[in-house]
């Protein structure tokens, strides 16, 4: 991803940076699992049970307006995050999705960092910046890593990434079981940090469609 100089400004790409370096390799991942998707690829299964490609996008993409709503009071989705459609006609999804990623990036580059605690959409509903910030990156990695599988495409997260992401998925996710969330997976010798991660999160690393 292109850097930029100043907090919150558009790159040359056009792409925003929220100047929270979890945050924004979260959303580069989402990104790149996004515009890899075939024109028919938007109906296959993806690791979230009973979802297809199509609903975890407008899910993911729900939850990054949530996570902006939360932090400037400006309207969430006009949708239910966690009752996806799944139509996608008429729907340009790169655009869908730079207007999500763009309205939390420049939220969340709004953030003072020396706050003791921001909103946020999810238990306990007020973070630290970093926390917030990961948490909204959290959302963002793991359904990269759904459609991305999902497609055939190789995982987008690193151990770089993973590891940061552990942490907060540590603070936040027991509350959100079963809802955004399935029940943590047993590790297994020779998991990276990748694999640690997504069993913590309910998901098998060696899914595959």
């Amino acid at each position: 991803m292109t850097t930029t100089t100043k907090k919150g400004s558009p790159m040359s790409d056009g792409v925003v940076s929220s100047g929270w370096d979890v945050l924004d390799a979260s959303h580069e991942a989402l990104r790149t699992a996004v515009r890899a998707v075939p024109a028919d690829g938007w109906h296959r299964a993806t690791p979230c049970t009973d979802w297809t490609v199509a609903q975890v996008f407008q899910h993911a993409v729900g939850d990054q307006i949530g996570y902006a709503a939360a932090l400037t009071g400006e309207p969430g989705p006009d949708f239910n995050p966690f009752a996806p459609s799944g139509e996608m006609e008429g729907v340009d999804p790169v655009a869908f999705l730079e207007d999500a990623l763009a309205r939390a990036a420049k939220a969340w580059a709004g953030v003072d960092r020396d706050a003791a605690e921001v909103p946020v959409p999810v238990p306990p509903h007020k973070l630290s910046p970093w926390s917030g910030s990961a948490a909204c990156g959290l959302d963002a990695a793991v359904h990269a890593w759904d459609i991305a599988v999902a497609t055939g495409r190789p995982s987008p997260l690193t151990p770089e990434l993973a590891r940061p992401l552990l942490k907060i998925a540590r603070e936040i996710v027991e509350p959100l079981r079963p809802r955004a969330y399935a029940a943590a997976l047993a590790p297994e010798q020779g998991d990276d940090d990748v694999a640690v991660l997504l069993r913590h999160l309910g998901r098998d690393p060696r899914w595959s469609a």
